[in-house]
């Protein structure tokens, strides 16, 4: 049962959606219906004067961090909303109102415990932005370095545990109540979202994730990170290289400076693919107040990006799955689709193989060879959602990130260049990185990674040995040779033996072929040693 601060914070949560007209959707929501009552204890006076949108961009300021970063979600999304409204929640990227700048001094000094003029040269008292969890102040350090100094809003903590309380109280009458409930794990969702935004309020777990994604992209033309100042990081503070860029939601100054938006959205969508599948560390924020473009050769546009208190990463296991399942995709392959659902279990185990395949081909074979501009990705959601529930698919909370960022880059495509081809730029990226993870490179790595565990497991072997002839010796162990132990040591010894064999063969014929191949030799040779030693592994396998 909901505490009473929970309960207090729904019927506030009820007052702001009345006070901007906006309490119909309450009335909507049917897996309220438990809580209803309590929403009528609230005054009804209706503000409905101004427009729909700045309505709704001003009950999500009054609401909070969490709500305004679910308005910064939707705005990439024009597609899905009206211009005016559309319009209204992009102003929630960078545009939340501040707070004073004397707070902001006052929790510098309590960072630094020394007066602010004593850190910095110069300190812009205007805040330079403002977001849901922090404001950005503009700064020079002594050494002469332009900074932005991001510095936590006082009392977030506070406002996000509260309105998780909200949420968690929400999911569980969904779980309870909603007929999708159990499949879409509410709850699951709510403890990943709080993970991820609890996370966010450190800002030196943010300084690591920018000096990580600094080092993934060094020397990259496409994307560029600011430095990160860390003598000056703290918690509640962070101050790092300022970015002196265009805006990307500014098309007309892009445009003005001859930028070639085509490599720029091609750009975007192979950045994120790379960081998704060879880094396994994404930026997992990207709504466009934190993307910048810099134009010094408009030819070859270079991304810029900031705020890295999001990041998302993804299991092993779920990496592999999911390229698979976009190359299945650009391959249109739906048979392995249905397929890698089945064995990932994400579907029931009886479902007929055949008849999932036919649903996933039936969404997904309209969309093929056509650009951003001709897709209806909210047809095409819709559609997607009536086969997970035909088919019973669990939604993976772990993916929630993914999918967010999935959400903001296809929004942020069709702002850019809505004829880009998204299969064509992204196939190429995903068909790389499986070549990795299979190929002969893959099996060397794999081959170097085991040896030492093989080489291991030889050298104990002998003292094992010994140690089981000392105990037979003292008659405590008794050897019966039609046991079924014995005869399970006697296998394990067999398949170590054989294992052992084909492990030795395929390092001579892995490491011989690479020779051939680097030193010029016969091409077939090289080939015929490396399929050798790739055949060798697969037969040495456990």
């Amino acid at each position: 049962m909901a505490n009473r601060h929970t309960i207090i914070r729904m019927i506030a949560i009820h007052r702001v959606l009345v006070r901007y007209g906006l309490d119909d959707l309450i009335k909507r929501t049917h897996l309220l219906r438990p809580l209803r009552f309590l929403f009528y204890l609230s005054p009804r006076r209706r503000d409905s004067s101004a427009p729909l949108g700045e309505r709704i961009r001003l009950a999500l300021e009054d609401l909070g961090p969490i709500f305004v970063k679910f308005g910064q979600v939707i705005s990439t999304r024009r597609d899905l909303l009206p211009p005016d409204i559309a319009d209204e929640l992009a102003k929630l990227q960078d545009k939340v109102p501040p707070f004073p700048a004397e707070q902001a001094i006052a929790i510098i000094n309590g960072a630094y415990g020394k007066s602010v003029d004593d850190v910095f040269e110069r300190f812009d008292k205007k805040p330079f932005a403002a977001a849901s969890i922090a404001q950005i102040h503009t700064a020079k350090l002594k050494a002469g370095h332009e900074v932005i100094v991001k510095i936590l809003r006082p009392g977030v903590r506070e406002q996000i545990d509260r309105d998780l309380a909200v949420l968690r109280l929400l999911a569980g009458l969904a779980d309870r109540y909603w007929e999708h409930g159990k499949r879409l794990k509410p709850l699951e969702l709510v403890d990943e979202y709080e993970h991820t935004i609890i996370d966010e309020l450190d800002l030196m777990r943010e300084a690591a994730n920018t000096a990580q994604l600094k080092r993934n992209f060094e020397g990259s033309e496409m994307l560029y990170v600011p430095e990160v100042f860390w003598d000056y990081c703290r918690p509640e503070v962070l101050v790092q290289e300022r970015i002196y860029g265009t805006p990307i939601s500014d098309m007309k100054t892009l445009r003005e400076a001859g930028t070639n938006i085509q490599v720029l959205a091609e750009n975007g969508v192979e950045i994120f693919f790379t960081q998704v599948f060879r880094h396994n560390f994404f930026h997992a924020d990207m709504h466009p107040g934190n993307i910048f473009v810099i134009t010094t050769d408009p030819e070859r546009p270079k991304y810029a990006a900031v705020d890295f208190g999001i990041i998302g990463t993804l299991h092993p296991e779920d990496q592999r799955y999911l390229a698979e399942n976009f190359l299945a995709f650009f391959d249109r392959d739906y048979h392995r689709i249905a397929k890698l659902h089945l064995d990932s279990g994400w579907v029931p185990a009886d479902t007929r193989i055949d008849q999932l395949e036919t649903a996933i081909r039936t969404v997904c074979e309209p969309i093929f060879n056509k650009p951003l501009a001709e897709i209806s990705f909210a047809q095409l959601l819709m559609r997607l959602f009536r086969v997970a529930q035909r088919f019973d698919v669990e939604i993976q909370p772990q993916m929630i990130l993914l999918h967010k960022t999935l959400f903001n880059i296809e929004g942020l495509g069709r702002q850019l260049y809505p004829q880009l081809d998204l299969w064509k730029t992204a196939h190429p990226v995903l068909k790389r990185w499986m070549d990795e993870q299979v190929g002969p490179r893959a099996m060397l790595k794999d081959l170097r990674e085991n040896l030492p565990q093989l080489r291991d497991a030889m050298r104990e072997l002998p003292a094992i040995i010994h140690h089981l002839g000392e105990q037979a010796a003292d008659g405590r162990i008794k050897f019966d040779l039609q046991s079924s132990e014995l005869k399970q040591i006697r296998e394990q010894l067999f398949q170590q033996r054989r294992q052992r064999y084909w492990l030795a063969i395929a390092a001579t014929a892995l490491v011989s072929g690479a020779l051939v191949m680097t030193l010029g030799g016969v091409p077939a040779l090289g080939w015929s040693l490396l399929a050798l030693g790739a055949l060798s592994l697969y037969v040495a396998r456990p």
